[in-house]
């Protein structure tokens, strides 16, 4: 009898001391790679194959370790996708992670203003895709063509905001999100009027207006003209014209300006014939909203503030010009 008490007393020391070994191991971090190591679980792989990928990539030191975690963590659900791992973790960590669902993926960060090019840009960033691929997405305008019929591309749908992006995000994928975005900021202001022209209109804003509180007085401006038959001669679309001829070379040459192209609103009177690039929700109530103002002109002051020097006639515009030019003329 006293042999076997003593022999179960060795035993719970034994697995008492087991316990120990395996919870340190289950708490200790473990970097078994040298660069960052992204492992893709497909939907339906079991635990036991997790642990071996695991394993094999150096992420965790045994796969036992993983499968001794789940002990610990019963009744989590472990989640499909790809994760990312750049820093040593614990088998305990790892686990949590998947059964978090904590997703690799990037951001897309897109400013108010950037036209579909520069969208592009900052996509094939990402190194997920080329800027050609995702212009082809963003010319075929079938996301909002019930919104705005006469639209020939998704410019000025694609809303500036975040947007988190998997590798595996295809450029119709984002581009989707990114019209998505438009809907809900769009039923938000309630407008009667069509999408089309407010966007447009928005686009010249968001491009011209560097401050927000000043958009409301370039909308009065813009509104002004178009009521009067006056010719917008708004830069931002000579540019737009110049790019979408590929010949933008970073400033307006007089050959911009004569460009007979449809978007060149100095050629041509009205809005040009879509936006000029993506605008935000603020610079879209102010193409709905204009304030009340008799200015016809505008012109950028020479502080740097980005702020504008606003007037009704020629004749004042012309002097804000000259003083303008001088102010900037030495630097």
């Amino acid at each position: 009898m006293k042999k076997a008490l003593l022999f179960l007393a060795a035993l719970a020391v034994l697995a008492g001391s087991a316990g120990i070994y395996v919870m340190r191991q289950l708490a200790r971090p473990f970097q078994g790679f040298t660069e960052s190591v992204l492992i893709e679980f497909p939907r339906g792989t079991t635990t036991s194959r997790m642990a071996s990928m695991l394993a094999e990539r150096g992420v965790i030191e045994d796969s036992w370790l993983f499968l001794a975690a789940r002990v610990f963590r019963r009744g989590a659900r472990l989640q499909a996708g790809e994760y990312k791992f750049d820093k040593p973790a614990s088998p305990l960590d790892v686990y949590g992670r998947i059964a978090r669902g904590d997703i690799y993926y990037m951001e897309l960060l897109v400013p108010e203003g950037f036209n579909m090019f520069d969208v592009a840009d900052a996509v094939a960033k990402l190194g997920t895709m080329s800027a050609a691929d995702f212009l082809v997405a963003a010319r075929d305008p079938s996301p909002i063509r019930d919104l705005d019929p006469k639209a020939e591309t998704l410019e000025g749908y694609l809303f500036p905001n975040k947007y988190r992006v998997y590798r595996k995000t295809t450029a119709r994928e984002i581009c989707r999100m990114m019209t998505a975005e438009f809907r809900a900021q769009w039923q938000t202001l309630g407008a009667a009027e069509p999408a089309h022209d407010a966007v447009t209109l928005a686009s010249l804003i968001e491009r011209e207006a560097r401050l927000p509180e000043e958009r409301p007085r370039v909308s009065s401006v813009f509104h002004n003209r178009l009521r009067l038959g006056m010719r917008l001669q708004c830069d931002p679309t000579t540019v737009y014209a110049a790019l979408l001829e590929g010949r933008y070379r970073g400033v307006i040459h007089q050959s911009d300006l004569d460009s007979k192209n449809p978007y060149n609103t100095y050629q041509h009177a009205g809005l040009p014939p879509g936006p000029i690039a993506n605008p935000g929700l603020s610079s879209i109530k102010a193409a709905l909203a204009p304030a009340d103002t008799p200015y016809l002109f505008f012109v950028a002051k020479a502080d740097g503030s980005g702020g504008h020097n606003f007037t009704d006639s020629l004749e004042k515009h012309d002097v804000a010009v000259i003083q303008y030019r001088r102010a900037t003329k030495n630097r």
